[in-house]
């Protein structure tokens, strides 16, 4: 795992790389070098995880080609068997890296076919000036661009680019929106104008004279194999996690594994325990005091009871991070206004693991969006349910509902919560509802707390939503929802936030459900056998008797989430009541300070949970102190 950035026609290509290492130097702490000519520059930034040795350092040079690669490519062992038989390809170094090049140099952009990992890499033609730039399927690794005038550049993170003379700090306004919404960006939207990311299963290539053509190299496929049964369909999803876990297994440095206890990390931890000596596990804890107010079920006993009865190396970590010292850091960890508190957990697990020399963590990231793992999955399954009632009786209950408090003396009524959550979207279209199951404002809303924000950018994001949600699966809704999160959630939250935060303590996470194999195997699973029994993630579940006991796979599932509840009702509460005073907002000139005022008392009331848009509003505020003003 590494990081890369290219600067494509400026004048002082060697002074830009030399600053892009310093900056990005977190993703690759073991090398950081660049390559320049008179057309381009070239930085790389390296973790060592395949070949340690020196001869692996990038950026790598073969022929009339030199590369920069940030990922992991789980095939090229037998990618490079088949290049020396084909081909006769010889190579120097035993990397990954090497692979990639070479693959490239003889077969061009088909080699993207063969790929499998999560890759962001670009690749530079001597000769003819030309730069191939690709991102792998589902977006894993990052790769932002931005045009400054006649030229270009790229990177792993955004701030690698904002420092560049010329570069655009206007505001995206149609990005802001979405990310109040959402609580982040989807899509190939960027915060400032100007600035793009390359989507997943894309590449680019920018030519001699700095033209730019994207191109799509790869396609979930919309087909259901409704002719599964099954027994079959459990012993083919056994065999297709197994196999992707081993591959991800692949490393010269030790790999170990984030231990929720809950079933996705669990198997993998189970699997992955098969493959080497001893595995060394990290848990997540927070303190009775966040647990009173946040009322989620209690990971920890199931991560222990796993850990002594198969006798992994269990490290428990209890999130009691100083929150006001920490989140400041952590919005510019993150490049862009992200609204999910789940990133502080994840930096602090890994930087705690990399204090005991730990490199690669494997991550149970993607089952849920892939096999319908949600609460509000099924919620939106029983939202049709709810819908059939009389119209009388559900103008009671949602009276009855709104009066309810969400708090009361300091502990959270999780049921509440989502009784309150369930009402806001249950009535409305199929794609409206989902869309608004996990987003926070409907558009009156969004137009009360904007201040100048045209209503063509609020449109914008229900229609890009509508769009993606009748893209594929028309006649399968679980599938439908399945697609729209690998295409919205995971992508623009879930991997945006772990790969910025796990590559801020430098260290690598894997995702072995985010897998081409797993996911194309994943989405051909009839919706019978995702949801079946009011059991969500069911085929799952089914697949993972084989490996772990039924308390352990059939146990209340928990949230990654950190204590936010908590946090904003006590150590987060001065920061708000600064930066998101009259005066504070008033002079940023972004939001009605009337609008936030009142979500701030209602919560506070425990009338209303908004301890998440809450969070938001802080993280833009500091975020725009970290990289406008």
């Amino acid at each position: 795992m590494c990081g890369i950035v290219g600067f494509i026609g400026f004048d002082n290509l060697k002074e830009l790389a030399i600053n892009a290492n310093n900056e990005q130097k977190h993703r690759g702490p073991d090398s950081q070098d660049f390559w320049c000519d008179e057309h381009i520059s070239l930085a790389h930034q390296r973790l060592s995880i395949i070949d340690l040795n020196e001869r692996a350092n990038q950026p790598l040079h073969k022929e009339n080609f030199v590369i920069i690669y940030n990922g992991e490519l789980y095939n090229y062992k037998i990618l490079k068997e088949y290049l020396k038989i084909t081909y006769d390809s010889k190579f120097s170094t035993e990397s990954d890296t090497e692979v990639v090049l070479e693959y490239y140099i003889n077969e061009k952009e088909k080699c993207l076919e063969k790929f499998e990992g999560m890759f962001s890499f670009a690749i530079y033609n001597k000769t003819t000036k030309e730069t191939f730039i690709a991102r792998d399927c589902f977006g894993i690794k990052p790769l932002f661009y931005s045009i400054i005038g006649e030229n270009i550049c790229f990177a792993s993170e955004l701030k690698s680019l904002t420092d560049v003379e010329g570069f655009d700090k206007n505001i995206n306004k149609r990005a802001l929106v979405a990310s109040l919404n959402y609580l982040w960006i989807p899509g190939n939207e960027s915060i400032f104008m100007g600035t793009h990311k390359l989507p997943p299963a894309h590449y680019m290539i920018i030519s001699d004279y700095k033209k730019i053509s994207i191109k799509k190299y790869w396609n979930l496929a919309d087909s259901i194999n409704n002719n599964l049964n099954e027994d079959e369909a459990v012993e083919g999803l056994q065999n297709v996690i197994e196999e992707s876990i081993a591959r991800h297994m692949i490393s010269d440095v030790p790999v170990s594994t984030f231990l929720s206890g809950g079933i996705d990390s669990s198997l993998i931890s189970i699997i992955a325990s098969k493959h080497i000596e001893k595995l060394s596990t990290y848990t997540i804890t927070t303190n009775q005091k966040d647990k009173k107010v946040e009322q989620m079920p209690d990971d920890q006993k199931y991560a222990r009871l796993l850990a002594n009865r198969h006798k992994f190396d269990y490290n428990e970590i209890e999130i009691s991070p100083d929150v006001v010292k920490i989140l400041p850091e952590i919005v510019k960890t993150l490049d862009e206004p992200i609204g999910d508190p789940a990133a502080i957990n994840t930096y602090l697990i890994c930087k705690k693991a990399r204090e005991k020399g730990v490199k690669v963590l494997l991550s149970g990231m993607g089952a849920d969006e892939i096999f319908f793992g949600y609460q509000r999955h099924k919620a939106l399954l029983y939202a049709k349910r709810y819908n059939q009632l009389p119209q009388l009786l559900k103008f009671i209950i949602k009276k009855a509902v709104n009066l309810l408090p969400v708090k009361i003396f300091g502990k959270g009524i999780i049921l509440t919560r989502w009784a309150k959550r369930f009402l806001n979207f249950a009535s409305l279209p199929i794609d409206e509802a989902y869309m608004r199951s996990y987003s926070y404002y409907n558009k009156g809303e969004l137009k009360e707390l904007l201040k100048d924000v045209d209503n063509i950018d609020i449109d914008y994001i229900f229609k890009h939503h509508k769009v993606t949600f009748n893209e594929k699966f028309k006649d399968d809704i679980v599938n439908q929802v399945c697609n729209t999160d690998i295409q919205m959630f995971m992508n623009g939250l879930n991997l945006t936030y772990t790969d910025r935060a796990s590559m801020a303590a430098s260290v690598e996470v894997r995702v072995p459900f985010i897998d081409k194999k797993v996911v194309e195997y994943a989405m051909s699973i009839p919706a019978k056998y995702k949801f079946n029994k009011n059991q969500t993630k069911y085929i799952l579940k089914k697949a993972a008797e084989k490996h772990l006991d039924k308390d352990i796979i059939y146990r209340k599932k928990a949230s990654f989430g950190a204590p936010i509840r908590s946090w904003i009702s006590n150590e987060l509460k001065p920061m708000v009541d600064d930066l998101l005073s009259k005066e504070r907002m008033n002079k940023r000139g972004i939001f009605n300070y009337e609008f936030v005022a009142k979500l701030i008392e209602r919560d506070r009331l425990g009338k209303e949970d908004n301890a998440y848009q809450i969070y938001q509003l802080l993280t833009i505020e500091l975020w725009m102190q970290a990289y406008v003003d």
